[in-house]
């Protein structure tokens, strides 16, 4: 083999590592979220918003200068200064202090809720798509029953049968979860449909693969994508209901930190006296379920291999 032949052999075995090297999960992640960054500003927004939300929740008790929960009545319906940022409550609470913890109740049960939810969806809609047959008939008439309601009056009906109280957060992420998953089985019935009669899932039938494992090893990969847009989407609502709830005295109870609590009390009964006590939940609020909506929509359009060909 001549020096020139030797040089071509080198050069090409150089670029196929390199693409092999390029072609790594890893490479692929990092492509992935720096082109997500440098076309979709809006989304990075959202993405911050919620990096920002994770981490006041999780540094919460370094962050909050003052116990959430303890009483104060030298310092009763104090306005926005620098010992209080954003006031203090009718108990003396510090309001910036009682939003920071209550990040940790709005993401407790909006990830556990949209993360339930979705996931119950994603196994109906993928059982309903490959059984077929009167197994998907009675699951689409159940989701049926469930979607002829609103997301918020399936979520009281829920709550007020299993009961409300202190230490009852569970009921409450349990009715949040319900009017999820039909709207999940739905899209994800849709997105399986086109799979199930694809000529591989054929081969793997003909091999001897059992239903389980062709559902959810073949099946279910391959409608990850809209079931994590999904997830994404519905965090900023579930975080939304839990303020509804909570506002409607269906959700936590006191002394839990909770926005839509904090909006329910002393935010409505002192709204002219202490405008401040409604104004930071509210813009919390607003903030969290703006960020997911942002973030949940771009990712969507990420991910769609049409949007992202264009």
């Amino acid at each position: 083999m001549t020096e020139l032949a030797r040089a071509a052999v080198r050069e090409s075995d150089d670029v196929a590592r390199r693409r092999y090297l390029e072609s790594t999960g890893p490479r692929r992640f990092a492509r992935f979220w720096g082109e997500f960054i440098r076309r979709r500003p809006l989304g990075t927004a959202g993405a911050v918003l919620i990096v920002v939300m994770l981490l006041t929740a999780a540094l919460a008790d370094r962050i909050a200068p003052y116990d959430p929960t303890a009483f104060n009545f030298a310092d009763l319906l104090q306005g926005p200064s620098f010992q209080h940022l954003l006031g203090t409550d009718p108990f003396g609470r510090d309001v910036f202090t009682r939003i920071v913890y209550g990040s940790r109740t709005a993401l407790l049960v909006g990830f556990t809720a949209s993360f339930v939810g979705c996931t119950a969806g994603l196994i109906l809609g993928v059982l309903g798509a490959y059984l077929g047959g009167r197994t998907d008939q009675l699951i689409q008439r159940l989701m049926d029953v469930l979607l002829s309601f609103p997301l918020i009056v399936i979520a009281i009906a829920v709550v007020a049968a299993l009961g409300t109280g202190e230490g009852k957060i569970g009921n409450v992420i349990a009715a949040i979860t319900v009017p999820i998953i039909p709207r999940v089985a739905r899209i994800v019935r849709a997105s399986a449909l086109s799979i199930v009669n694809m000529p591989y899932i054929e081969a793997t039938r003909a091999v001897g693969s059992g239903a389980v494992r062709i559902m959810f090893r073949h099946v279910a990969p391959n409608v990850f994508a809209p079931y994590l847009i999904m997830l994404t989407a519905f965090l900023g609502q579930a975080i939304l209901l839990e303020a509804s709830l909570s506002f409607l005295g269906l959700g936590v109870f006191e002394p839990t930190p909770s926005w839509g609590l904090m909006l329910r009390g002393a935010g409505m009964q002192f709204l002219e006296q202490a405008p401040w006590l409604a104004i930071a939940p509210g813009v919390a609020i607003s903030m969290a379920v703006f960020g997911f909506n942002l973030f949940g929509d771009s990712l969507r359009d990420a991910l769609d291999p049409r949007l992202r060909t264009a």
